[in-house]
């Protein structure tokens, strides 16, 4: 419900409303405020039903990687392979001029692996291991092929931004287990995704939810500890004070929600000085579970998405809800070998070293990991100077998506997409019910989980949507 704003002339409504319509509400009311005080914004919330996901660890490929080329393998595109591709154009592709297309078969061998037999890459070695703990959706859409509103889509349900990130929205439907952590973490890549931080945005949730990116090289938090010269007691002397000029501040202007959010940062930052330190050193795991990630390996990438992916693993068991783990340079256009090569080395052994390391720990059980990019790949590409340079475009008709651990379906294909690989034609749904779908995972109903914004109930799906039943064990 969206508050009323007192006028100088009140209407019966909002005096009611201010008012508190009694001494029984304003003691509600005082007693409501000093729970919120104790526990924090972020306290932990019930969830709308039972789910056995209770946390999320989110893996971005971003730049879109190729179906055809990871998960989906299209032995068709052999056959076809430098034919010409033929179809109707539409009038953008034809002001292009864009010339002849050919298919390209896949430069990747593939392995069947698990109960299943089910094809991945054949570089993916040490995930092969995990497939029998994984569900493969091959029949997901994208709406768009450029990389900010398509990752904008994935990422918030909006293609145009400004709208919260799912892991707001999550934090903001069960808040958090610790806090003395952020509830929602992303650890981005070297340089951060197309769209940068909007793809962890509050949106128009309270700044409390927004998405705390850690840094990949170097201290992940800068100044994560006070100079020297500076005692814990004469930090909190000074918050206490500033607090007091904050809570004079709001009280005089009880509708500007950034203040009490900007009170709570400036504690959550206090408390996190305790704990962020410990929980973000890697160098406390044992040397065996630091090279399950492959962290220390002689490949800088490897080493990189290692680290990322065992601090993922450190945080959510620490009681962050909602970790993003972003990995870029998808964007094969050309020499697809050479590039999704490169790709395919760096997140092996450090995902499937993720979903081991929480398997054997329990954590896989109640932990949802997700694998996407924010669109699939053509089977069909054009010529560069006049030769085939075995590369794929941007196709939103179909892409690859997976999901482990968290009440998914296990050792499983959904969905189906046509022998070329271009169009999702089995079990087909649009992204904004993927959305829907993660949210029930982690027991939160999409046509509850709302915000009153912009004069109207807003949520991550914006206009609704629906399970994708399969995806749910």
């Amino acid at each position: 419900m969206k508050r009323p704003v007192l006028t100088a002339k009140p209407s019966r409504r909002e005096l009611l409303y201010h008012s508190g319509m009694g001494l029984g509400t304003i003691a509600l009311s005082a007693m409501l405020q000093k729970d919120r005080a104790q526990a924090g914004v972020l306290a932990p919330k019930r969830a709308h039903h039972d789910a056995t996901a209770k946390n999320c660890i989110f893996l971005l490929m971003e730049g879109g990687p190729s179906h055809i080329d990871t998960f989906d393998p299209k032995p068709k595109l052999v056959d076809l392979h430098m034919t010409e591709f033929v179809k109707e154009r539409n009038k953008f592709e034809a002001s292009m001029n864009t010339g002849k297309r050919y298919f390209v078969r896949s430069p990747f061998d593939f392995r069947r692996a698990g109960r299943m037999g089910i094809e991945i890459n054949a570089k993916l070695a040490h995930f092969a291991d995990c497939v029998d703990d994984v569900c493969f959706y091959r029949g997901l859409q994208a709406t768009s092929v450029n990389h900010p509103t398509a990752l904008y889509h994935l990422n918030t349900g909006n293609r145009f931004g400004g709208d919260p990130a799912i892991g707001a929205w999550v934090t903001y439907g069960l808040g958090t287990e610790n806090q003395n952590l952020p509830g929602f973490v992303v650890l981005p890549d070297l340089a951060f995704p197309q769209g940068g931080a909007g793809n962890w945005s509050n949106g128009f949730l309270p700044a409390h939810y927004q998405g705390t990116p850690l840094r990949s090289q170097g201290a992940p938090v800068l100044d994560i500890r006070p100079p020297e010269y500076v005692t814990e007691h004469q930090q909190r002397k000074t918050l206490d004070f500033i607090g007091r000029l904050n809570r004079s501040h709001s009280q005089r202007h009880p509708h500007h929600d950034e203040l009490a959010s900007r009170i709570e940062s400036y504690e959550l930052a206090f408390r996190m000085q305790a704990e962020m330190p410990e929980a973000i050193n890697i160098d406390l795991e044992p040397k065996a579970t630091r090279e399950l990630y492959g962290v220390g390996s002689d490949n800088s990438e490897v080493d990189s998405v290692g680290r990322r992916c065992l601090l993922a693993r450190r945080l959510v068991e620490r009681g962050v809800r909602f970790v993003q783990v972003i990995v870029s340079g998808w964007d094969s256009h050309d020499y697809i070998e050479k590039a999704h090569g490169k790709r395919l080395d760096s997140i092996d052994r450090p995902i499937a070293g993720l979903l081991k390391d929480l398997k054997r720990s329990g954590l896989l059980e109640e932990t949802l990991v997700v694998w996407a990019g924010e669109f699939g790949r053509t089977p069909d590409n054009g010529l560069r100077g006049g030769q085939a340079v075995w590369g794929r475009d941007h196709n939103a008709p179909a892409m690859a998506f997976w999901i482990a651990g968290g009440g998914a379906p296990r050792g499983k294909i959904v969905g189906a997409t046509d022998e070329t690989g271009r169009n999702a034609v089995e079990t087909v749904h649009p992204i904004q019910n993927m959305h829907v779908t993660l949210l029930h995972l982690l027991g939160l109903d999409d046509t509850r989980l709302t915000y009153f914004a912009q004069g109207r109930e807003k949520q991550l799906s914006q206009t609704g949507g629906e399970l994708i039943k399969e995806l749910i064990a």
